[in-house]
Parts: structure tokens; sequence; C-alpha cells
């Protein structure tokens, strides 16, 4: 016969305790932070990594457009050379020799055809010519060989061109070659490109 004093085995769930409760709560809210900062973590890396996998397809994109542009430099370069012997065999062949001789008339009259022709080839690969006579002198695109004394035009322009130059698209093919002035009034707007009152690198003087 139990004691009436006794208490039951089944004791009643004891309830959590307020301060516990909380702490677990905390922890709870604190992971819950740390999981949702994780995410934007990762989605800050995930963005980046696509921003750099799209910059790097440009920059891949960019340099196949700028081979595929650029890749008849080297050939367009042995040309030039051409089309330099081409404008020499015209100038030993001067207008009233050809007059007075009509195996030369026609000798002439083809090489200025396949120059001609040559020029059309050069420029449907985006070579042309630059326009450098009576210009400042640029040392972008110029090379001085030569200064002269010249007081009729501001120091520093381009009075006489031994070889052209040219560009490839917007690259420059080959440098201008080129005497500039000196002893000349000052140009508007300061000195030129490359150059004081006369030219950079200039190899002689007369």
């Amino acid at each position: 016969m139990s004691d009436q004093n006794t208490p039951p085995n089944d004791a009643p769930f004891e309830q959590p305790q307020p301060a516990a409760q909380n702490a677990q709560e905390f922890n709870y809210q604190a992971r819950i932070g740390e999981l949702e900062a994780l995410i934007e973590t990762l989605k800050s890396e995930k963005l980046l990594a696509l921003a750099e996998a799209e910059n790097a397809g440009k920059r891949a994109d960019k340099r196949i457009a700028d081979n595929a542009k650029y890749a008849v430099s080297n050939i367009a370069k042995a040309l030039l050379q051409v089309a330099d012997n081409l404008g020499r065999a015209l100038l030993a062949a001067p207008p009233e020799s050809r007059a007075a001789n009509d195996t030369l008339k026609n000798l002439a009259h083809g090489v200025e055809l396949t120059e001609k022709e040559l020029g059309v080839v050069l420029e449907n690969q985006g070579v042309r010519k630059l326009n450098v006579l009576n210009q400042p002198f640029d040392a972008n695109f110029h090379n001085a060989i030569q200064e002269v004394e010249n007081a009729s035009v501001p120091a520093g322009t381009v009075v006489q061109v031994f070889q052209d130059g040219y560009m490839i698209h917007d690259r420059l093919l080959r440098p201008a070659m080129v005497v500039v002035s000196r002893g000349g009034p000052k140009r508007e707007g300061g000195a030129v490109n490359g150059s004081g009152n006369g030219a950079s690198g200039v190899n002689a003087t007369v």
C-alpha cells in the first residue's frame, strides 16, 4: 500500500526557464544572421565571378577581332616597298621624257596603272597614306631625318617627305620620313608634338 505522501513516478514536464529559452532563441537568431551574411557574400562573389567571366570573354573577342583586323600588317608593310619602287620608277620617267618616247610613255602608263591597283588593294585592307606635307611635325607619326632653315613657315613644319607614312585602320603601319623646318615663327598653340622649336629625332641638319 503506497504512501499517499510519495509523489507519483510520472512527474509533469518541466518548462524551460525563461532565461534558458531566451538564450536559445538568441543563438538561433545569431545563426540565422551568420547564414544570411554568408548568402550575401556568396551572391557578391557569384556576381563578381560572372562579371570577370564576361570581361574575359570581351577581351578574348577583342583579341580575336584585332588579330583578324591587323593580320595583314606584315604583308601590307612589305607591299609598301613595292609601292615605293613603283613611285621611284615613275620619277625616273618625267613627263618630258615620256612625251619624247612612246615606249617610255606606254611603260610609265603601265606602271601608273599597277601603282593605282596596288593602292586599291591596300585601301581595301584598311591601309591609307598619311598626309604630312606642310603639317606640324608629330613624333607619333613622323620620323624627322633632317632639319632645314625656313623662316617662311612655322618652326616644326614638315616641308619635304622622303618616304610616305601609312596607317592600317587606327594603327601606325609605317612612319613618314620627313624634313622639318626650323627658324620660322613659333607655331600658334605652342610647340608641336615631340618638338620644341624644331623636331626631335633629327639625324642631320642643313
